[in-house]
């Protein structure tokens, strides 16, 4: 099973899903005739630990080492032998095996329980509305939870399901400290990934081992991980790219770091790693005869940044399908969070993993790195060949979720795929990160329904006019309800993104805001969200002109990773001490509880009273949609061929036809009746507006196509008939 590369995510990303990086790349080598094989290493560490076996030998080791301390982890030990009892059929169960094995979870005193457990009570409202299989989700992810505090008290401090040692890869300006932590001895998790991996590197005998690091807590593994192949296969090169190093890592300059990597990629990997591959599978003696794209190196004892070649990035077109292959798919846990419908939606499944468009096509956002090129070079991808690649990964993987990774999806776009999807009559599951655009109109919003979109998460960000103008966010707040009201009114679950403590936000606008968010809760056009206070990035606007937003950043030197920068806010607020009230407030909002309480109660210190009138989000969905078609809009039917009935009415000795329409859709039927040659047109015009067929017609040809015969288009269009189409698949786009 010999492969030239060996693309590696280290531990630890997420358990059940694998993190796309390499699967992208696999993709794009596969065009390029590249043999390549990947894996991620997180899983299956987590599945070795997991076991029967791995809980045997972390209990032993627990007690041969002493290390058990708190009353919380004596009693996990004294009911080792039930952990043992259970775990291979908890962890098959949460892989999607033996479903028949959630009723025996959710019995009370099946699964032993710890610490974790105890805030059972403060949920047993949501377990109202779940179903025995979420139950038991939830009640497993509980009992793992315990075992992994049981693992860091005792065995691993820095042990976490999607973080490893995270502190020591975030905002580390110096190496130092990283550096001096992979002198220790290796760790008992240490020792469990070493050990795959030198299975792997035996089987796979790659010349070039690639490592995407996409966050701080895969950064540390990925250290150690290229330490041991230095040390023992030192024939076999090392790069490093990825998320992290794409944002932290472009003021490198400590040489330590190529002690560990010989190549550090930036950017989009493609291209860089076509040419890296090259070079090492050439076995060129010397690096300044070779053109590579965003590589760091080591020459002449110091960094060098090798980006001669003149080759141009690739096409998103050209980079070919995502290639799963290789990965554990079948072996991968969903666990399930109640507290929050969005996590719970992203760690609830496996979903396969694409891009609509290559970086952000705003792009404007004054807190986010536009300056860097995986945001500021915008690319969308052609509908067509995004479905050809859903295709192309229901066939590989079996799964028909999709979640698009995008910035921000473009509105256009998203219309385009789900005319597509449902033109090839796909059945799938969609999800994606918007901008609270204008364009979200009723009619958009029921045709990404009707494709299979089931989520959408945007930024409102700070839930305040002046500052989303500061942000340069392009939207307002009343325009975010109304495109919230229209996902949600087509069935489609709205995630927000809150900030708080953005430059220059007084305590009143933070008020304020969260008296704008629990309006759209109590109104339900609001279904998840989530705070974070603001950070101050590097390749922000914020982070390359502070001065222009009023706060003092505390520069360090920079010799390893360079990304937050720690500031002060000249308005002297503490905007910290808003952190619990507010997650605690959006906690019970979201669970629809707590909404009539005074924002004053989640807090322990006094606020002011908020500025908002009770009714603002309210008034501003109460807008009239104006009733006006532009000439270009496009016009489909999603909708049936109707059953037909001749109508004869007959009044003061004349007689006409009517034609009675009967519309059937899910769940409901629907009936219209109209002059009986108008709905002749109707009939004809639906057949052929139907998105199967491939034409889509516009207002102005189907204005000019039924003036041919009749007069008065607009008087029939906006009629109460037509109108109440649109509810049964009458689109106007």
């Amino acid at each position: 099973m010999a492969k030239d590369l060996l693309l590696i995510t280290p531990p630890f990303t997420q358990l059940n899903t694998p993190y796309p990086a390499t699967a992208y790349l696999k993709g794009f080598l596969n065009t390029r005739d590249i043999s390549a094989f990947q894996m991620d290493l997180g899983i299956e560490v987590i599945l070795k630990i997991f076991s029967k076996d791995g809980l045997r030998d972390i209990f032993d080791r627990a007690q041969a080492n002493n290390s058990i301390s708190s009353d919380n982890c004596h009693r996990i030990y004294a009911l080792k032998e039930d952990y043992l009892k259970t775990i291979d059929s908890v962890v098959s169960f949460l892989q999607g095996h033996n479903a028949t094995f959630a009723r025996q979870i959710c019995t009370p005193n099946f699964l032993p329980q710890a610490v974790r457990f105890d805030q059972l009570d403060d949920l047993e409202w949501a377990f109202g509305s779940m179903g025995h299989q979420d139950k038991a989700k939830h009640l497993a992810t509980l009992y793992l939870e315990d075992l992994s505090d049981f693992i860091v008290e005792c065995i691993d401090e820095n042990f976490g399901f999607s973080r490893y040692a995270e502190r020591l890869g975030r905002s580390a300006n110096s190496f130092d400290e990283l550096y001096l932590h992979l002198q220790n001895n290796i760790t008992y998790i240490d020792q469990l990934t070493l050990d795959i991996l030198a299975e792997r590197l035996i089987t796979v005998k790659p010349k070039l081992v690639c490592f995407s690091v996409p966050f701080p807590g895969n950064l540390y593994s990925a250290f150690r991980c290229a330490q041991f192949i230095k040390r023992n296969y030192p024939k076999i090169k090392v790069s490093m790219g990825g998320g992290f190093p794409n944002t932290e890592l472009r003021s490198l300059t400590d040489t330590r770091v190529f002690k560990f990597f010989d190549y550090i990629t930036l950017d989009d990997g493609e291209l860089p790693l076509e040419l890296l591959t090259a070079h090492c599978l050439e076995s060129r003696s010397t690096e300044s005869t070779t053109l590579l794209k965003r590589t760091f190196l080591i020459k002449e004892d110091a960094v060098f940044y090798n980006n001669l070649s003149t080759k141009s990035d690739y096409k998103q077109s050209e980079i070919g399908t995502p290639d799963y292959s290789d990965l554990l798919l079948d072996k991968y846990i969903s666990v399930i969070e109640i507290a929050n419908p969005m996590h719970s939606l992203w760690s609830d499944g496996r979903w396969n993993k694409l891009t609509m468009a290559h970086g952000c096509y705003w792009g404007k956002c004054t807190f986010c790195d536009i300056s860097l090129d995986y945001i500021k070079i915008y690319e969308p991808i052609a509908a067509k060949l995004l479905v050809d690649r859903m295709e192309e990964l229901i066939a590989q993987t079996g799964e028909t979720g999709f979640h698009f990774v995008d910035e921000a999806a473009p509105p256009a776009l998203m219309r385009a795929l789900a005319l597509e999807i449902i033109k090839r009559n796909l059945t799938v599951s969609w999800w994606t990160n918007i901008r609270f655009e204008k364009s979200f109109g009723q009619d958009l919003c029921k045709l990404l329904k009707a494709s299979g979109c089931i989520a959408v998460s945007g930024g409102l960000e700070v839930a305040s006019d002046r500052l989303l103008a500061l942000i340069q966010k392009g939207v307002t707040v009343e325009q975010v309800a109304r495109v919230n009201r229209n996902f949600t009114e087509a069935g489609i679950m709205v995630h927000c993104y809150l900030m708080y403590g953005y430059p220059t936000q007084t305590v009143q606008e933070t008020v304020d805001s969260l008296e704008m968010v629990r309006q759209m809760f109590q109104l339900g056009i609001l279904q998840s969200g989530f705070w974070h206070q603001f950070a101050l990035t590097a390749h922000s606007p914020v982070g390359l002109n502070p001065e222009k937003y009023h706060i003092i950043p505390d520069y360090q030197h920079i010799t390893f990773a360079n990304n937050d920068i720690q500031f002060t806010d000249t308005t002297g607020i503490d905007h910290e001490q808003f952190s619990y009230g507010l997650k605690k407030s959006l906690f019970n909002f979201m669970h629809g509880i707590c909404l009539d309480h005074p924002l004053q109660e989640w807090f322990d210190f006094k606020i002011p009273k908020t500025a908002i009138a009770p009714n603002y989000i309210e008034n501003a969905l109460a807008e009239e949609p104006v009733l006006n078609s532009k000439p270009n809009a496009k016009i489909v039917w999603l909708g049936n061929t109707p059953l037909m009935e001749t109508i004869t009415k007959s009044k003061k000795g004349h007689s006409w036809k009517l034609l009675k329409m009967t519309f059937h859709d899910k769940s409901s039927s629907m009936s219209i009746t109209v002059d009986y040659e108008h709905g002749e047109w109707l009939r004809d015009t639906l057949a052929n507006m139907l998105v199967a067929n491939g034409k889509i017609s516009t207002y102005g040809q189907l204005k000019t196509d039924f003036e041919l015969q009749f007069e008065n288009f607009e008087l029939f269009w906006y009629s109460k008939a037509l109108q109440t189409l649109r509810n049964y698949g009458l689109l106007t786009l």
